[in-house]
């Protein structure tokens, strides 16, 4: 995949899956197709400059988004925390990627 352009990471998919150093954020992605597809987007375009890798879950079954507590279409889950619910800027991301890495990067 070029990182040039922005581009929908697959299920499953790792991005800078090859920089192993890189701490890793597994994040599943719930919402309708056409919303987790602009989300995915749009993070992969926000953090792809940023030191870390990203995996992507993706769940569009309604029933179980709002079993786990979904509030808007598309909502990000890391761990047991919503840190994206709305199809927010490419800004707000990026700072909340950054805010993630910092605070992993004390551990």
């Amino acid at each position: 995949m070029s990182f040039e352009s922005c581009y929908t990471l697959g299920e499953g998919e790792v991005l800078h899956e090859k920089n192993s150093k890189y701490p890793l954020f597994e994040i599943t992605i719930y919402g309708s197709r056409l919303e987790t597809i602009k989300i995915s987007k749009r993070i992969t375009c926000s953090v792809k400059h940023l030191p870390i890798r990203v995996k992507i879950h993706y769940e569009l079954d309604t029933l179980i988004a709002i079993e786990d507590g979904i509030r808007k279409d598309p909502s990000v889950k890391l761990e047991d925390k919503f840190i994206i619910e709305g199809l927010i800027p490419a800004e707000e991301i990026e700072a909340i990627f950054k805010k993630l890495l910092a605070s992993d990067l004390r551990k």
